[in-house]
């Protein structure tokens, strides 16, 4: 059922953000540490395999319409899930404080924003099941 909604995708988007939100604030927690080196989740590299995931999912929406199934479009939801566990460490990198906070500003966003249109969603199915749409 929720599998051609949006809210898969808001699913992996809040994900990302919560552990991308854990990296970021132990940064922070030890920018002082000597020898510490800046982590960080590649924003990058999830953004393009949630885009991989939707365009397959888009796809075998229109394999199913045509009559012809082909791949799973959950296999590429499990990528992304993947994408989580990839932390880049940076080479010699000395980001300071202004910079970490600032990240966690636009993760903090990022999140808000998929939750509140995740709520959205949930709340336009209620009001579907309720028969009041």
């Amino acid at each position: 059922m929720f599998g051609t909604s949006t809210i898969p995708v808001l699913e992996q988007v809040a994900s990302f953000t919560e552990a991308r939100h854990n990296v970021l604030a132990g940064n922070v927690a030890n920018l002082d540490t000597p020898g510490y080196r800046v982590r960080d989740l590649s924003t990058e590299t999830f953004q393009e395999r949630l885009r991989e995931a939707i365009e397959a999912r888009d796809k075998y929406q229109e394999d199913i319409s045509s009559g012809v199934l082909q791949a799973d479009p959950d296999e590429a939801m499990r990528r992304v899930r993947e994408s989580l566990t990839s932390i880049l460490y940076h080479d010699d990198s000395n980001v300071g404080m202004e910079q970490q906070v600032l990240e966690l500003s636009k993760n903090h966003m990022l999140h808000n924003l998929a939750i509140s249109i995740m709520g959205s969603q949930f709340r336009l199915l209620q009001a579907a099941v309720a028969e009041r749409v």
